[in-house]
């Protein structure tokens, strides 16, 4: 990718000095305010222009670049922390289904749920046939 940008701010400087040598003998009267003009040649008019033009965009990009940069390093950093966070320590817990008898006085802790009544709102049990439409809106 260097190259590249080597390759395209070489040929931007020989169009440069080309443009440069062909207007030289060009005189020009810049008035910038009233009362305060500006006596140049046109090579120097171009440069002006041309980093007035580029100068706010440079400063957009590297701010920006300057910014994801930090926002990709924190979360770099958010990850390294979090792959290298401890385990927990101890044995896991192993869950085990006894199919002995339920034990007195132990409740259970996932009742079945009760049958909908007619007058229930929840919603119908699904059962591969449809609704009608008046049941579904009551």
């Amino acid at each position: 990718m260097q190259i590249v940008r080597t390759i395209v701010w070489v040929a931007l400087l020989v169009v440069f000095v080309a443009f440069t040598m062909l207007n030289w003998d060009k005189a020009l009267t810049v008035r910038i305010w009233p009362g305060i003009v500006w006596d140049t040649r046109l090579p120097a008019v171009v440069v002006v222009s041309f980093l007035l033009g580029l100068l706010p965009m440079w400063l957009i990009h590297r701010g920006s670049k300057w910014r994801l940069q930090r926002r990709i390093a924190s979360l770099e950093t958010a990850a390294r922390n979090a792959a290298i966070a401890p385990a927990p320590s101890g044995p896991a817990p192993v869950a085990t289904a006894s199919a002995a008898a339920p034990v007195e006085g132990v409740i259970d802790p996932t009742p079945a749920d009760p049958p909908l009544a007619a007058t229930d709102h929840r919603d119908p049990p699904l059962t591969g046939t449809p609704v009608p439409k008046d049941e579904i809106l009551r």
